[in-house]
């Protein structure tokens, strides 16, 4: 069916002017008045989730060097990434003390104490954060509301997947609150979500019981209104499954990738989505040398640091200089990281039971796969490839693997960087911020999906021609030991495959092209500002409440 939604060529009003949502030339007229207005205070609400807060960075660097004020509400593992923008540090732990005051801090929020305060210590971290979410935003919103104050904001940008308090925050302000969506498109996380409650072993139609069964949520969605006026219901991300309330109460918001690549809505989900704006920037590219949010840790980030990260990228302009074939490998942050249902110890449940194989036996064998592929190594050769691999931040990464000579690991890399100087072949883990960066830079794909959204963009990798997928196994625990071995050799014939033949290439260069089009930082950067610089009817920001 035809989609409601508009991206380019969109018309709306902010105030008595008006604004186009359109390409480079995006608010033309009205950039020479933002040039001559006074600086502007901008509030970036993010997760503890790399993913979904690499792609801010770039638009918050940007708007630092243009004379504007930027203060990030987030977790202290991010503060070396944002504060290499120019932007302000605030810790969410200090904020917010409603939520964390004798609370343990969790992945989101302080989910493992609320877990145990409602009795549902055990379930899996997600499907309590499904019935908690609104518990935890009512105990952020007093002191997201103070800061938002402290730091006189003028607009915000939120992640709309995790902080729903935001975009709340803002509409009780009176400020405008835009989303930054770092999945492909307001379509992105239907079938995600459907795989992940599957694979949790259970439905949206379980959970959606379960919400409305619950009484405590009941009672807090009641106190959200009677105190703040904010109207939400225990359907809210449910029914239809993949909206996102966060997005509905934003002022518009804005897709990390191309239209062309955004995953198709279900007449449900578009139907939901009516009247609001989707502005698809493409890939978000920061700046050479810039920093990146890495590391799913609790205790600490963990990061390579300057000296690793120059070491990488001189190794990698020595082997193109001598016109050696570069390999990169990077599974992400999640499944390398300390998430409890999706993270290095995890398997997935069906039934009750334990399924599949966990996150470090799918990296490591993985891993294995690329260093049997391209580990030959003949110093006197300029065939022998340079492998480049990025593990994350475990202690055990290479417990049990046999590394080559011509491989250089580091917790970390600076991915962007390196693709830029040309990769032939890219080991991933699917998730959207590396798909999207991979294709701008036209390189083929071999994609090994953990978990939500990584899977779809592995079968879109196929569809598009840019590269294979290899499933991660969901048989029976028995099985682990055989489906590693065979994963481990489906992986090998992946990447031999995908080195061989042009045609991905070929592909993957046509992608790079057309996402070349998009307005990328700078489009994004000036919605902000106009959104700041404009006196923005309230009515418009209460849009969906």
């Amino acid at each position: 069916m035809a989609q409601p939604h508009r991206h380019y060529g969109l018309r709306k009003t902010f105030g008595n002017a008006p604004c186009f949502l359109d390409s480079s030339h995006f608010f033309a007229v009205r950039n020479m008045e933002t040039q001559t207005q006074s600086s502007r205070s901008f509030a970036f609400i993010f997760p503890l989730a790399a993913g979904h807060i690499n792609p801010s960075l770039a638009i918050a660097r940007f708007l630092v060097q243009q004379g504007h004020g930027v203060h990030y509400l987030c977790r202290e593992q991010m503060r070396e990434a944002i504060e290499d923008t120019g932007a302000v540090f605030h810790s969410d732990i200090e904020t917010q003390p409603e939520l964390y005051a004798g609370r343990a801090p969790s992945m989101w929020g302080a989910l493992g104490s609320l877990q145990e305060e409602h009795g549902m210590k055990g379930e899996s971290l997600s499907q309590a954060r499904l019935k908690l979410r609104e518990l935890a935003v009512e105990l952020m919103l007093p002191g997201t509301l103070r800061w938002l104050e402290k730091i006189k904001a003028q607009a915000v940008l939120c992640d709309p997947l995790i902080n729903l308090e935001a975009p709340l925050a803002a509409r009780v302000a009176g400020i405008p609150c835009v989303s930054l969506l770092t999945v492909a498109g307001p379509g992105g996380q239907e079938v995600a979500w459907g795989g992940v409650l599957q694979a949790l072993g259970t439905s949206a139609e379980k959970v959606l019981q379960e919400r409305r069964e619950f009484q405590g949520l009941q009672d807090c969605i009641e106190r959200l209104k009677k105190t703040y006026g904010i109207h939400l219901a225990v359907e809210d991300g449910v029914k239809p499954l993949g909206v996102f309330r966060s997005c509905l109460m934003s002022t518009l918001t804005l897709v990390t990738t191309a239209e062309f690549l955004a995953d198709p809505m279900s007449p449900e989900v578009s139907k939901a989505y009516t009247g609001h704006d989707f502005v698809y920037l493409g890939p978000m590219l920061d700046k050479p040398g810039a920093k990146r949010a890495g590391g799913h840790k609790l205790d600490a980030a963990m990061h390579s640091g300057a000296d690793t990260d120059a070491t990488a990228l001189n190794l990698a302009r020595d082997a193109r200089a001598e016109g050696r074939p570069l390999v990169l490998v990077s599974l992400g942050t999640i499944i390398t990281g300390d998430h409890a249902d999706y993270g290095w110890g995890a398997r997935f449940v069906v039934d009750g039971q334990q399924v599949g194989i966990s996150g470090r036996e799918l990296c490591q064998a993985a891993w294995q796969a690329a260093f049997d592929v391209f580990g030959q190594w003949d110093p006197s050769s300029t065939q022998s490839p340079l492998i480049l691999a990025a593990l994350g931040p475990q202690a055990d990464a290479l417990e049990g693997l046999k590394v080559p000579p011509n491989a250089f690991c580091s917790p970390t890399l600076p991915q962007v960087d390196l693709l830029r100087l040309g990769v032939d072949v890219f080991l991933t883990h699917g998730g959207q911020n590396s798909f999207t960066e991979a294709l701008s830079m036209g390189v083929p794909l071999v994609v090994c999906p953990g978990f939500a959204d990584q899977p779809v963009n592995a079968a879109k990798a196929e569809s598009l021609q840019i590269g294979l997928k290899v499933d991660r196994p969901m048989r029976p625990l028995e099985h682990a030991q055989a489906d590693r071995a065979a994963y481990r050799k489906t992986a090998a014939d992946a990447l031999t495959k995908v080195a061989q033949d042009p045609s991905f290439k070929e592909h993957a260069m046509n992608c790079a092209r057309a996402l070349s089009a998009c307005g990328g930082v700078s489009l994004a950067s000036r919605i902000l500002l106009d959104l700041a610089t404009s006196k923005l009817p309230l009515q418009l920001a209460q849009a969906g409440a």
